[in-house]
């Protein structure tokens, strides 16, 4: 049975927001796995999203990530995010991980 639309529930997921809210949060105590790599997004990241899942029962949900290289706002606006620190490595390296 179809459901009407008032029933629908959609979640866009700004993915970069939830990786830094996620590796700023232990970040007195990070998640270091047996590699020795820090999973703190990795780990954050994921249970907030099934968090979400689980509490607000989503009937669509999208994880949006920023394209590679910037956009469009840095030319129309030249001081978008410019006085941001660089990101730390630890997030550049659990990117990835949480694109699959």
């Amino acid at each position: 049975m179809l459901s009407k639309d008032s029933d629908k529930k959609l979640f866009l997921i700004d993915a970069y927001a939830l990786i830094f809210r996620a590796y700023y949060a232990f970040i007195k105590n990070p998640r270091i796995n047996s590699k020795g790599i820090n999973t703190s997004a990795v780990f954050g990241f994921t249970n907030a999203l099934l968090e979400v899942i689980r509490n607000e029962k989503p009937t669509h949900l999208a994880v949006v990530f920023d394209p590679p290289g910037g956009s469009f706002r840095t030319e129309v606006f030249e001081e978008y995010k410019a006085n941001r620190d660089e990101t730390p490595e630890d997030i550049k390296i659990s990117v990835p991980l949480i694109h699959r």
